[in-house]
């Protein structure tokens, strides 16, 4: 008869149940229920995902969408709600999706309170011009052609034909009025069509004047500032820039000691053509000679933040170096140095001979003006000439700085210059 064979693990036969648990110890779990365990286990993973991916799939749909709209324009959809209130609630509240194009990186700086050195604005005072230019805005500027148009009318206009001068239609005048009105009270969503045709028109100018740009809202200038800056060629958007958007950010900055997150992104949004913004915001604040610290300091931060061509920023850095002197020259030159561009000869040059003619100036020179030579040596060392290094070398005997000429004279006595291979011997 054969043996009987008992399964693996199994117990003696004719043993009860309550004797095989005090055997065992506990009874063990059958595969089958392991197996149901870890399939229920995996449909609630299927059915949630965890907090970090939700946050990566929502970054890439959001990364995507801006895409989108950068390449076929602005989404449909638009937020019902007409007005919100700003600072009280989450960015994410306030802004409709024609906002979220905006940029992704870092801003907080535009809203802070920027706290100023009295030594260095006292500095700076020195530097500025004691009889500054008259601001014009846009007004200004309508109201000298009205005046011009007008004188034109009286002086050559032909008593045979009898013609006046074309009036704009009161119509149109009654309908850009309501959109003033409109622009005076904007928050978010979208803006009349009426307003998004301007840049078409050819006097397009004397259709802003009747909008009151001063009064317009934060957020409604952003808006204008996407559509002009998209729509105009470079030398309109230059007189778009310089009448309407830089006066705005000046009162701004003067009045809260700080700039609005609509208008700093304004600056960003302006940059869109390079050579408009230099040409209708920077040149022209540093050609003032009354621009604060302040203002350099806000408005230089969107030069750091944003990615310029070569040849735009080149071009302002040479047009910098040759004019008068102030202050905030200083600060913008230094921010465009450092972003490390490979500089022509021809602006380096320049920039060196900028700093070679204080050699005659007696006045003592701010902090901010050692700072930007210490750049200029820092990164375009081995690009000067030998000659030029000595020169240099000289003028920091004549304006000396404790700590930032000893960082100087190292700089230039330690590197290769661009006419010779081999090392300044230290002296």
């Amino acid at each position: 008869m054969p043996k009987h064979r008992s399964s693996r693990g199994s117990a003696p036969r004719n043993v009860s149940l309550a004797e095989q648990i005090l055997q065992d110890g506990a009874v063990r779990p059958t595969k089958r229920s392991k197996r149901k365990e870890k399939e229920a286990e995996d449909e609630h993973n299927d059915r949630y995902v965890d907090e970090k991916l939700s946050r990566k799939i929502l970054e890439q749909a959001r990364l995507q969408q801006e895409e989108l709209e950068a390449e076929h324009g602005v989404g449909k959809h638009t937020s019902k709600q007409k007005t919100t209130v700003l600072g009280s609630k989450s960015k994410a509240e306030n802004l409709d999706s024609e906002d979220e194009e905006w940029p992704s990186q870092d801003t907080a700086a535009y809203g802070e309170q920027v706290e100023m050195n009295p030594e260095d604005e006292e500095a700076i005072a020195v530097f500025m011009s004691r009889n500054p230019p008259v601001r014009q805005t846009l007004a200004d500027i309508i109201m000298e052609k009205i005046t011009e148009k007008q004188t034109e009318v009286e002086t050559v206009m032909s008593e045979v034909s009898g013609r006046v001068m074309p009036q704009l239609d009161p119509r149109l005048i009654e309908m850009y009025k309501g959109v003033k009105e409109v622009l005076s009270t904007y928050r978010s969503g979208k803006l009349p069509k009426a307003f998004k045709v301007v840049p078409a028109l050819a006097n397009w100018e004397e259709i802003l004047y009747i909008t009151e740009p001063e009064k317009w809202t934060a957020a409604a200038m952003y808006q204008a500032t996407r559509i002009f800056s998209s729509n105009l060629p470079e030398h309109l958007a230059q007189r778009f820039y310089n009448l309407v958007l830089l006066p705005r950010v000046q009162d701004d900055i003067a009045e809260y000691k700080r700039l609005n997150f609509h208008l700093y992104m304004a600056l960003v949004k302006a940059l869109f053509k390079p050579g408009a913004w230099f040409k209708g915001i920077l040149i022209p604040m540093c050609e003032s000679g009354v621009c604060t610290l302040r203002e350099a300091v806000i408005i230089g931060s969107v030069l750091t933040k944003c990615s310029i061509p070569v040849l735009h920023s080149s071009a302002a850095m040479l047009k910098i170096a040759e004019m008068e002197y102030n202050g905030a020259n200083s600060i913008f030159l230094r921010l465009l140095i450092d972003k490390k561009y490979a500089l022509p000869f021809r602006v380096l040059d320049a920039l060196v001979a900028h700093f070679l003619a204080f050699r005659t100036d007696q006045r003592e020179l701010p902090v901010l003006w050692h700072q930007c030579l210490l750049t200029l040596c820092q990164r375009y060392k081995e690009d000067m000439l030998l000659k030029q290094k000595q020169s240099l070398l000289e003028l920091l005997r004549i304006h000396n700085h404790p700590q930032i000429s000893n960082e100087i004279n190292r700089e230039l006595t330690n590197s290769k210059s661009r006419d010779i291979e081999i090392a300044m011997p230290m002296d």
